[in-house]
């Protein structure tokens, strides 16, 4: 099979959020996916823009999983591995629905940008107007079909709104080059102010720079 042929079957599989995010990334860089779970996004991205991909992953399952793709993914963990690899070494580095799970956020997205030259993250927005009208009305951390876990077991430890991510590029100097809202139909907002985003936006997706 052909690259133009598994490009169509990877991305008629693929999951909405990384279709976009495969968007923001040029034909024949080399990617970092930082949490790539079990491998889709380095998959896409490996099908259809040809990429010299790598990923880093903390379960030994997802391991497993992305060698079986045969891709080349290592065990690692975000929060204290991203020191080992040099400044600049890729053209992009991803963090796809992961930063919110890391123990220090903060210092993650520092080593992402020390690391690429640009950095892709994709949040939950707990902001979004469903979450916050379920714990007015019931009182309880919300289950929903973008967030499954429930408060207990969840591997979400620092919530975020697309107003605090924002805030924090601010913080860290990161130029935020592009950037977009999902709806939950996977559809994507139109040009609007961030108060608009932080409302109705289930997730934002953001192309960073130094």
């Amino acid at each position: 099979m052909n690259i133009a042929t598994n490009g169509l079957s990877a991305t008629a599989q693929a999951r909405t959020d990384h279709l976009a995010i495969a968007e923001l990334v040029k034909p024949g860089s080399r990617v970092l996916d930082v949490g790539c779970g079990d491998g889709q996004l380095l998959t896409l991205l490996e099908s259809t823009q040809n990429v010299d991909g790598r990923g880093i992953e903390i379960s030994q399952r997802g391991v497993n999983e992305c060698v079986a793709r045969g891709l080349s993914v290592i065990q690692g963990d975000a929060d204290t591995d991203l020191v080992d690899y040099p400044d600049g070494a890729f053209d992009y580095v991803i963090l796809s629905q992961t930063l919110q799970a890391t123990h220090r956020p903060r210092d993650v997205l520092e080593q992402l940008l020390r690391i690429g030259r640009h950095v892709i993250i994709s949040i939950p927005n707990f902001g979004y107007w469903r979450i916050r009208a379920y714990l007015f009305a019931f009182g309880r951390m919300p289950v929903t079909r973008n967030l499954t876990y429930s408060w207990y077991d969840t591997p979400n430890i620092h919530f975020c709104t697309i107003r605090d991510f924002v805030l924090l590029c601010d913080e860290l100097d990161a130029t935020i080059e592009k950037a977009t809202a999902l709806k939950p139909d996977g559809s994507r907002n139109f040009s609007a102010p961030w108060w608009f985003w932080n409302l109705f936006g289930q997730q934002a997706i953001f192309l960073l720079r130094r």
